[in-house]
């Protein structure tokens, strides 16, 4: 699988997220809306496959798929800026500033948003043959993730807001092993297999993803789910996204850059 050495794909983390603070708002909107869509459908049809084998893990073991195709085209997600984007700053890379990093990350955010919303409206319109039926098993499975991960956590208050962050914490710290799992190798089968095993992992223990929830919850909206707007952002989306821009940085990003990069030497006594 061609594989490169630590400090080798380390750099290339620092250079991808200095590529990404400089590239045009035009470009870094469609990339983000595109790796919002196929995320999106992703994740319908992972929990249709769930749903109709009865097998959770099969939709885990196929959900990466839809991370696989995205990263290849080269799109973005918010949870991969989130660990690549701080790198540049942290690196002092000419020019690269906090409010670039914030505009990179704003931008991403809108466009998967954006994305996955379309997404979500045009499966909805398709399950109920333009709103004229009921949305089946699917729909219903779908409405029973919206209400019990924002409800659910908003029994528990402040201790469920915490548990969301946590699992976004967890989520990222996967989903970015999957990103930089992908730049250890130089072949396509190669990025493929470091990418799967993390995402697969993520998606199997429920934890907590900024974009894949983007679709999740107004869909089940959509779809007659008995929570509000505002349960969705403040008892998922803010917790999650916060938690996925620590846990990505915090547990992949930082340890990898100050071990393979600024790498220190032992003194003797």
């Amino acid at each position: 699988m061609s594989y490169l050495e630590p400090t080798e794909f380390v750099t290339k983390m620092v250079d991808a997220g200095e590529s990404k603070v400089y590239m045009s708002t035009k470009d870094t909107l469609i990339r983000a809306f595109m790796a919002g869509a196929i995320l999106s459908l992703a994740a319908i049809f992972a929990i249709t496959v769930a749903v109709k084998t009865g097998s959770p893990l099969t939709g885990a073991i196929l959900f990466p798929v839809g991370f696989i195709m995205l990263y290849l085209m080269k799109f973005d997600l918010l949870t991969g800026v989130f660990t690549l984007v701080p790198l540049a700053l942290l690196d002092k890379r000419p020019g690269v500033t906090f409010n670039q990093v914030l505009r990179n990350w704003g931008l991403v955010f809108l466009g998967n948003f954006a994305g996955a919303l379309t997404v979500a409206f045009m499966m909805s319109f398709i399950l109920t043959y333009g709103y004229s039926t009921d949305g089946g098993v699917i729909a219903e499975k779908v409405g029973h993730i919206g209400e019990s991960r924002t409800l659910g956590y908003k029994e528990h208050g402040f201790s469920g807001w915490v548990t969301i962050f946590i699992r976004g914490m967890l989520c990222n710290w996967m989903v970015s092993m999957g990103v930089v799992g992908a730049m250890i190798s130089t072949s396509a089968t190669g990025k493929m297999m470091a990418m799967w095993m993390p995402i697969m992992l993520f998606f199997f223990m429920g934890f907590e993803h900024s974009i894949v929830n983007m679709f999740l919850f107004p869909f089940s909206m959509i779809m007659g789910g008995n929570f509000t707007i505002t349960d969705y952002f403040i008892w998922n989306e803010i917790p999650t996204a916060l938690g996925n821009m620590v846990g990505g940085f915090a547990l992949v990003g930082l340890p990898l850059y100050y071990t393979h990069v600024k790498t220190s030497v032992e003194r003797k006594l």
